[in-house]
């Protein structure tokens, strides 16, 4: 089937480009509350589902025996923008473990924070793995495989303890069977797991309700988002997406974005799971696509509906700050 054009961008009173879209909005028990094109199809969700994927951190203990709190949960979940807060945080993580920045293996980047590079550019740095966008979340791998007793090195392979883990809790979640298969190689080297865009969803229904999870899980869960809710900034940062609309409505929005235009969320108040993919991958469809699904989720809130709508168009402008067109949700979204 043909995915429906969600978001439209104009210049002066024609449209320029147009991005097709996929969303599924689903309930604890599997119901679907929305459904816009294939969700049947499976999608990487990238980086998305962090939050899955921190889960064993916190079942095993691992989180507790390092003594972490709101903060660090968050970090776990994040794709950060590599803010020295960031760094910081994610090295004080492992410190604990008795580990460094050298034991990470996510590779380097510079801060995707425009200033912040420019700093580090300036003072002639040079990027290290604390600075990549995944290094709270592989924080979290390196503790989880020391607190196991299991040999750090190589926790980014297919059959480390630390991704047999992840991959069967996001197995257990989604319904899905994942395998070679399904698997591909994400930008910070581990496994990434492609699932139907309906089960994803669900999943994320399943952690905010906690339906058929054990009490352990759903704890588990519940811990992990409430912490990237009241910790917004460390799950991405600056004038970033995912901290923008936490923010906007403090523990009633989890969100968080991956790689080629999807979005993973949750509406906690009401028991839903969201997932979205933007068709070609596109960051600015992906954001237009979140925050228009959001206003209308929270239609009976007229004051926040507005604002997540008024978030969700985007005005363009040029270098002269003239205004040229606009970034807005369209069709059943608009």
């Amino acid at each position: 089937m043909s995915n429906p054009v969600l978001v439209e961008v104009t210049r002066g009173s024609m449209v320029e480009s147009r991005h097709r879209g996929i969303v599924a909005v689903v309930d604890g028990d599997g119901g679907k509350v929305m459904s816009l094109g294939d969700v049947e199809t499976p999608v990487f969700p990238r980086s998305a589902v962090k939050s899955m994927q921190a889960l064993p951190l916190v079942e095993t203990g691992a989180a507790d025996r390092y003594g972490f709190g709101e903060k660090e949960l968050a970090l776990a979940c994040s794709s950060h923008s590599g803010e020295p807060e960031h760094m910081r945080l994610a090295g004080d993580i492992v410190a604990r473990a008795g580990l460094g920045e050298a034991d990470f293996e996510c590779g380097c980047h510079w801060s995707s924070q425009q200033d912040v590079l420019i700093a580090q550019a300036r003072a002639g740095d040079k990027p290290n793995q604390l600075g990549n966008n995944c290094s709270g979340k592989h924080a979290g791998f390196l503790c989880l495989a020391c607190h196991a007793g299991v040999d750090h090195h190589g926790y980014v392979g297919y059959d480390h303890f630390v991704q047999q883990s992840v991959r069967d809790v996001m197995a257990d979640l989604t319904g899905t069977s994942l395998g070679h298969d399904n698997c591909g190689t994400d930008g910070c080297s581990i496994p990434t797991y492609a699932a139907p865009l309906d089960r994803i969803a669900h999943g994320f229904a399943r952690m905010a309700t906690g339906t058929g999870l054990g009490p352990d899980r759903a704890r588990a869960a519940t811990r992990l988002m409430s912490a990237c809710m009241a910790e917004p900034y460390y799950v991405a940062g600056t004038g970033r997406a995912c901290t923008a609309l936490m923010s906007m409505a403090p523990g009633r929005i989890f969100a968080k974005t991956g790689a080629e235009g999807v979005f993973c969320a949750t509406v906690p108040e009401k028991g839903l799971g969201i997932a979205l993919k933007c068709e070609d991958g596109s960051t600015r469809g992906a954001e237009a696509m979140i925050g228009a699904v959001f206003a209308k989720l929270f239609e009976a809130d007229e004051e926040l509906s507005s604002r997540l709508a008024d978030w969700s168009t985007k005005t363009m402008k040029n270098w002269n700050g003239i205004e040229v067109g606009q970034i807005r949700p369209v069709g059943e979204l608009g």
